[in-house]
This record gives structure tokens, C-alpha cells and sequence, in this order.
């Protein structure tokens, strides 16, 4: 899938950073932004205003988090609060859609609805620390999910098909990460 939007929901200091690999990385062309801190959302668009000068993005700031993730190819939540919370409904993911779930990084911290993880291939940097920490810790533990390395090390398949939902579970393992953007 050729990705071009992106719905960056929770836009604190670490969402500069993804946005700005999103962009560098895979060329997204529109970014769309919501955080319930509205002070927060200025301040990332006052930091990517030169990419948006340049006319590397278009950035749109949505009223919600419906909006912000209606048709985008990509959404990753990088929210800020630490408990266990539903930021992204099961609802409002399409088929094809990827997630970067960011922002559930530590034990009782989670974003998404156990649901979305149920009808989406998983992905993470390291499983016993995902189910630690990550959205996994949500799953039964017989839950399956796979290590990004042994896509990248072609041991199997990442997305199977144009409609299947994919998921990272990123729970912030720094060398797994710079590895991933390397690769």
C-alpha cells in the first residue's frame, strides 16, 4: 500500500519525531492532527511549519479523533495519558488501515480497543516486553504476535493483502526502532 496520509492522534514532544519519520520516510503528504491539548497541537505545528513551507506536507488539524483518522492510510496514537484508555475505537479503523500504537509504553497503559488487535496482523519489537507493556497487555497470553525482525528478515510475510489491517505494537525499544527506520 502507497501511503500518503497519516492521523497523528496525541501530538506531545514524541509526535514531532513521527511525523517526521512518516514524512522523510514513507513521502506522507497530509498529516492530520488531534490532541485534546490544544496547546499541544500548536506547538507541533509551529515545529513542523519549515516541512510545511517547503510544501513537504499539508497539515490539517482536526476537530476530532474521528476526523482525524476518517481515510488516512496511516494513524498512530502517541497520547500522554498513563492509564489504560480507549483513544482509538474499533469503529473507526478501515481495512488496510496500518496503526502505530505508540503510546501504550509502560504497565497499564494502553490505547486501542482489545478488539482492533483481534482483526489485525500484530507486529512488535519484542513480545515479552510488548506484553509487559504494549497493547498486549490487554490479549490472553496464547495471543500471537509477531516480531517486526522476522518480516525484515523475510521469515514470513507482513501485510498479506491490500484490506488487512495491520498493527505495531511500540513500546519504544530504541536500537529495535533506529533499526526498523535504517531498514
Amino acid at each position: 500500500r502507497n501511503s500518503r496520509s497519516m492521523a497523528l492522534i496525541g501530538n506531545g514532544a514524541l509526535s514531532e519525531f513521527q511525523a517526521i519519520a512518516f514524512m522523510t520516510q514513507l513521502r506522507i503528504s497530509e498529516l492530520r492532527v488531534f490532541d485534546v491539548d490544544r496547546r499541544a497541537t500548536d506547538k507541533l505545528l509551529g515545529n513542523l511549519a519549515p516541512y510545511v513551507q517547503q510544501g513537504a506536507v499539508r497539515i490539517v488539524r482536526a476537530a476530532s479523533i474521528r476526523e482525524a483518522v476518517r481515510g488516512a492510510d496511516i494513524v498512530t496514537t502517541v497520547t500522554d495519558d498513563p492509564s489504560h484508555r480507549t483513544i482509538l475505537t474499533d469503529d473507526l479503523v478501515e481495512p488496510g488501515m496500518h496503526l502505530n500504537a505508540v503510546g501504550g509504553d509502560r504497565p497499564g497503559k494502553t490505547e486501542l480497543q482489545p478488539s482492533i488487535l483481534l482483526r489485525s496482523k500484530v507486529f512488535v519489537e519484542h513480545a515479552p516486553h510488548a506484553r509487559l507493556a504494549g497493547e498486549l497487555q490487554q490479549m490472553p497470553q496464547d495471543f500471537v504476535a509477531h516480531e517486526v525482525w522476522t518480516v525484515l528478515a523475510r521469515q514470513q510475510p507482513g501485510r498479506e493483502n491490500a484490506q488487512q489491517v495491520t498493527l505495531f505494537d511500540a513500546v519504544g525499544g530504541a536500537l529495535a526502532d533506529a533499526s526498523a527506520l535504517r531498514y
